[in-house]
């Protein structure tokens, strides 16, 4: 898997990428990481990336050029539609990273972690000239329903959302399974007193549920103890109540997971 990050802040990725599940797939090779300096693609003296928006308003926006000659310079030939480029390259993707994009979520990243390469845009600024999302981008991603100052960010946390999917990335493969948005196995939704659904059971086919709760040593802190059954060593019954926990969390903190069932 290769990441293409094109920055005005190219330096912004220095510390990022030394450490943990990125740095470990970079050094046995599961990644490549490549950071593009978007002002080595200007062609002015002052390596000038951004101009007024048309129609007036505040700030400053990208400018198209140098984002398509980056780009191009990556794919090695010119971008058409995010059709054409979907056709040339299937398993490469150009994201622009952008507040006004679609929601980045576990799924994508699964779907990104497939693909041989991911090219990722990082807006600045006001905004991007649309050209760039509509002619170049292939998608056009959020991270949230929220702005932030740039999409360097935005893309170190979709670059570590893929990264840990890929096979080989993780110490323990299974680690990935059972975290919160995995899509779990069929499961009725009063998994906490049977293991598998029985006829007059709703099931919720393969779920969308936040992590089960987790706990250390010690056993007891501050008069808070840890539930017993996760002491015991029944291994089926810690099933059981992780399951349920699991469930009990996703209708607690984010129920909309369950209504889109």
């Amino acid at each position: 898997m290769r990441f293409d990050l094109i920055t005005i802040f190219p330096e912004f990725f220095a510390g990022p990428l030394e450490h943990g599940i990125v740095r470990r797939a970079r050094e046995a090779g599961l990644i490549h990481v490549h950071v593009q300096d978007l002002r080595a693609f200007t062609k002015d003296r002052h390596r000038t990336v951004d101009d007024r928006p048309f129609g007036g308003g505040e700030g400053m926006v990208l400018k198209p050029e140098p984002l398509f000659e980056a780009v191009e310079s990556l794919v090695g030939h010119s971008v058409g539609t995010a059709s054409e480029q979907n056709a040339q390259d299937p398993g490469t993707t150009i994201v622009l990273m952008s507040a006004a994009g679609g929601l980045f979520g576990q799924e994508t990243a699964r779907r990104y972690s497939r693909l041989q390469r991911i090219i990722l845009i990082c807006g600045r600024y006001e905004g991007v000239d649309e050209r760039v999302a509509e002619h170049l981008a292939t998608e056009e991603i959020s991270i949230g329903d929220f702005v932030l100052s740039g999409g360097e960010l935005p893309a170190l946390l979709v670059m570590d959302a893929v990264t840990r999917l890929i096979p080989g990335a993780l110490g323990n493969e299974a680690s990935s399974h059972n975290e919160s948005f995995s899509a779990s196995e069929e499961m009725p939704l009063n998994a906490g007193t049977a293991s598998k659904p029985t006829s007059h059971q709703s099931p919720v086919t393969r779920p969308t549920l936040l992590d089960f709760p987790h706990y250390t040593r010690p056993a007891e802190y501050r008069g808070w103890k840890v539930p017993e059954i996760l002491i015991g060593g029944n291994h089926a019954e810690v099933a059981k109540w992780r399951r349920a926990a699991a469930l009990e969390k996703t209708r607690r903190n984010r129920p909309d997971l369950l209504e889109r069932e």
